[in-house]
């Protein structure tokens, strides 16, 4: 495809010709059809380019006061509304939809992820097409009104074609979210901002049992106390939307509130990712590096593995906790500390990824450890051990701080911006296939001690941890085979939008 080419006019003669080709030569049409938008910002910047420690560092602040705010509030709506079925279920939802029969309950859990891996591919499709933000923005508008509709199901048939759409819907938040962090921030930066917004699926677990518990003391009326908790969940989401459309800055190229030189450093700082920052034209040969590459395998059978004991953390730990001997009020209450637990490691270890380079497959895996002892607790422990019981369900999460590092480190070990969505996306298909099978291991005919579905969790999480250690091994032999061709890693490429495995410059983190 041809490239647009301007006149140049004679300046030979010119005393200051060589100041006015520079300029021509800056303002040049940039080619986007092959390289990367945030050529645009680079190409029209006139000042000087270089900057201090101390303005990028601002510059940083900024970006995370803006940025992070929004992505942290999202993904914090984002699980309050897909975990509401745990709660809900304490207060009579299984029994007025007939979820109690057979697998319905478990199954009710599940479709919602068979909806997120049908929806996943077309919204991140979306993303790359038009405006982040207002992509965003569309679809947090239509899972909200979708989660109010919940409260007028009246058969689990009705729950269940709900609960598919809902997860369609909501699929795409995290993938744009993955794109959204790797167009922002340096490669050490953003194993700890996608630890910031995912750790709110832990503290927000904190807040919405509060207003759970108050909703669950509303008695009389035309509706259920579930119900209101569905609606006032909807309408908060829906609310929260607008504030995704007016404020949300999508990336350097097109983001409001930057002055030029915030935007000019804000993409030159992050060349070295040799990663990119947006490009719009779907590129299919990166799709097949996708598809091809042994890393994007690895990371989407640790996804599965992992989130296979998302299962009891986000549709029953209200259900387990009740099984020891609380009522429905105190079972809600108890799930408050596994919030704070949870979202603390899923900040905590990213943040020692971001302190110590070089250990986030080993995190990953000793994330997976604490599953491990969780699993075993639940499983083997007398009903009458409460206490160490109650340990058992707060460390089972402990697999999100490892998750939240792995999608980091997929980001930055990904380059070519079409091959960050696709991949970005399958790893979210695994996410979603684990949550599908993690529900449905833990039967009616098991409860209370559900000692089937623990032995699952253990295992999956043994395998998971074991593979965090094959794909680092993957990416040391691939680090030292360009290392012995003497190619620097010198982090230039993003301009072309060149994949990780076709720039001989990348180097992958380990």
């Amino acid at each position: 495809m041809s490239q647009e080419k301007e006149f140049v006019p004679d300046v030979k003669h010119d005393a200051e010709a060589p100041q006015v080709v520079e300029d021509l030569h800056k303002t040049m049409t940039v080619d986007t059809i092959h390289g990367d938008e945030a050529m645009k910002v680079l190409a029209a910047y006139r000042g000087e380019e270089t900057w201090t420690e101390q303005e990028e560092k601002s510059l940083r602040r900024k970006i995370d006061l803006k940025l992070m705010s929004i992505l942290c509030m999202t993904y914090g709506l984002q699980y309050y509304d897909k975990a509401m079925l745990s709660q809900a279920a304490l207060f009579g939802l299984r029994d007025d939809l007939d979820l109690n029969v057979g697998d319905r309950y478990s199954f009710s859990a599940a479709i919602f992820y068979l909806g997120f891996i049908v929806g996943s591919y077309p919204a991140i499709v979306m993303a790359q097409r038009w405006p982040i933000e207002r992509v965003a923005a569309g679809i947090v508008i239509l899972w909200g009104a979708c989660l109010m509709s919940t409260a007028g199901c009246s058969t689990w048939r009705h729950l269940y074609v709900q609960r598919f759409f809902l997860g369609f819907l909501e699929s795409g938040i995290s993938p744009m979210f993955m794109l959204v962090v790797g167009g922002w921030y340096k490669k050490d930066e953003q194993a700890l901002r996608m630890g910031w917004w995912y750790c709110c699926t832990g503290y927000v677990s904190i807040v919405s049992p509060l207003i759970n518990y108050g909703l669950g003391h509303i008695k009389g009326g035309s509706l259920n106390s579930w119900q209101y908790m569905y609606l006032v969940a909807g309408a908060i989401t829906i609310l929260w939307a607008f504030c995704i459309y007016f404020f949300m800055p999508p990336d350097p190229v097109r983001a409001k509130g930057f002055t030029d030189r915030e935007r000019y450093i804000a993409v030159a700082r992050v060349r070295s990712n040799n990663t990119g920052v947006r490009n719009t034209h779907y590129k299919m040969d990166q799709v097949v590096d996708a598809l091809t590459d042994i890393k994007f395998w690895i990371m989407f059978a640790m996804a599965f593995l992992i989130m296979i004991a998302n299962g009891p953390v986000s549709t029953f730990i209200p259900i387990i906790i009740s099984g020891f001997g609380y009522s429905t009020l105190n079972s809600l209450l108890l799930t408050m500390p596994a919030g704070v637990v949870t979202g603390t490691i899923e900040w905590v270890v990213p943040y020692i990824a971001y302190k110590v380079p070089g250990t986030r497959s080993y995190l990953i895996a000793v994330c997976q450890i604490g599953t491990i002892v969780g699993s075993f607790l639940l499983w083997l422990l007398p009903r009458d051990q409460k206490g160490g019981l109650l340990v058992g369900v707060y460390i089972l999460a402990s697999f999100g701080g490892g998750y939240a590092v792995q999608m980091g480190q997929q980001i930055a070990n990904t380059a070519g911006y079409t091959k960050r969505s696709i991949t970005s996306s399958g790893i979210f298909m695994g996410y979603c296939l684990g949550n599908v099978v993690g529900p449905l291991v833990f039967k009616p005919k098991d409860a209370p001690r559900y000692g089937p579905g623990f032995i699952v969790v253990l295992v999956t999480a043994i395998v998971a941890a074991g593979l965090s250690i094959v794909y680092r091994l993957v990416c040391m032999w691939e680090n030292k085979r360009r290392d012995s061709k003497g190619i620097e890693a010198f982090e230039h490429a993003y301009d072309d939008d060149l994949t990780d495995r076709k720039n001989p410059q990348f180097r992958y983190q380990l």
